[in-house]
């Protein structure tokens, strides 16, 4: 099927008690078993069923499954939010002692997360100095569990080479792990160009109203934990927090997200509720739609923002002159995504001036919303880094980062142009 049809049907097939055509939220903690003999059979994992919610729900499986199929994965698991999905990816593969590798364009609160937070666990993080995947390759050494990217920066809008992080990770034995919240499975599918684990902050795109958070891991089923024991000895080796359970032969392909769901959630409960699922679950079915919107609006709005006074640089892949122009063409088709950052001339006073002129753009920090959202990221996301740390995410104290909505262009097109004026 394609993406239009799965976004609608993926991943459900109707309830058998009730024949409910839209899937059911199932608001419940726990589930009863039929005797001693049956909990004990599903804790053994003998048996397929429902435990508890922190684990597993089935209106949440419908939207692992929906998700799993648009990114070509053998299966996913929803967690609480996108920064949860970035913690459990990191923290299932890597221990006191390891560290990854990571692209410097990343959003705010994951370098926070991997410059601050991971290193009081043991778990370091070593920035490239670029996006060039020479450089990731030189920071990798015996220690390295994963290299991260983003495959469309946020907020600086660069296009991560995929295929080619994907082959450098591989020949060093480590997965590559993609954060795809910006590009969607739509204009984008890592998986196919050798991604191994793609995150989402599900809040975004997928969810596509501003109204719930969520997150989520796909795990692409293809990378060899067999053939590398020793350094992922965890997916090998019977695992003492789960009834002594090996991974990869209980679970196959699918080894990795299984002991992210029994390890990571059940222990430390960062859990999607079924309403959020069954709230996600409806952003999902209208997400090729809204992408074509997307989509069509920036190309008019970075167009007209390249054309005026008050915008001294507009960072849009769609432009031949983007350092990113053939990566575009490569990884999304030439459909490009609806973040794009630019710089008003006068530096922060003008940006901040611009930024409190909008009228219809919503002034927040979300992004890929049905709404026409804008953000001053040295203002809110950014704050807490350096100037040198903003500098290598991709901010400047001017930068402007919009995540174009879906209504009418020329609304969105004259806001811009108020706004722009309010800065002369």
């Amino acid at each position: 099927m394609k993406d239009e049809t799965v976004s609608i049907h993926g991943g459900y097939a109707g309830d058998p008690t009730t024949h409910a055509c839209a899937v059911p939220i199932y608001q419940t903690v726990a589930y009863e078993f039929d005797s001693a003999e049956h909990g004990a059979a599903l804790f053994n994992l003998e048996v397929e069923g429902n435990i508890y919610t922190r684990i597993g729900n089935p209106t949440n499986a419908v939207l692992e499954r929906r998700v799993a199929a648009l990114e070509g994965g053998v299966e996913a698991l929803t967690v609480s939010s996108g920064m949860a999905a970035i913690n459990y990816a990191i923290l299932n593969l890597a221990e006191a002692g390891n560290n990854i590798v990571s692209l410097p364009q990343l959003y705010g609160a994951t370098y926070t997360l991997f410059a601050h937070l991971l290193p009081k666990q043991g778990i370091n993080t070593r920035f490239a100095e670029s996006d060039d995947p020479a450089a990731i390759e030189r920071l990798i050494d015996d220690g390295t569990r994963a290299i991260y990217c983003e495959t469309v920066g946020n907020p600086a809008g660069n296009i991560a080479d995929i295929a080619a992080l994907a082959e450098i990770a591989h020949k060093h034995g480590v997965p590559l792990i993609v954060d795809n919240t910006v590009a969607t499975p739509v204009l984008l599918k890592p998986i196919q160009h050798g991604a191994d684990i793609v995150v989402h902050a599900l809040t975004k795109f997928m969810g596509g109203h501003g109204t719930t958070l969520g997150g989520i891991i796909v795990d692409s089923g293809r990378f060899p934990w067999r053939e590398h024991r020793r350094r992922f000895y965890m997916f090998n080796e019977p695992e003492p927090s789960y009834h002594g359970v090996v991974y990869t032969e209980q679970y196959g392909d699918a080894a990795y997200i299984a002991r992210c769901r029994t390890v990571a959630q059940r222990n430390t409960g960062s859990t999607l509720s079924p309403l959020s699922a069954f709230l996600l679950l409806q952003g999902v079915e209208t997400l090729p739609l809204r992408v074509e919107r997307h989509v069509e609006n920036a190309r008019r709005a970075a167009e007209f923002l390249r054309a005026h006074d008050r915008v001294e640089w507009i960072n849009y892949v769609g432009f031949p002159e983007s350092p990113y122009y053939k990566l575009a063409q490569r990884y999304l088709a030439g459909r490009c995504c609806s973040l794009m950052t630019f710089g008003v001339a006068g530096g922060f006073e003008s940006g901040a001036k611009f930024f409190d002129a909008l009228k219809l753009f919503k002034r927040l920090v979300n992004m890929g919303d049905a709404k026409s959202l804008a953000c001053h990221p040295a203002s809110t996301t950014h704050r807490q880094l350096s100037l040198e740390e903003q500098r290598k995410a991709g901010i400047s104290p001017e930068t402007i980062r919009l995540s174009i909505g879906i209504e009418h262009i020329d609304d969105i097109l004259a806001d811009l142009a108020q706004a722009l004026d309010a800065t002369r």
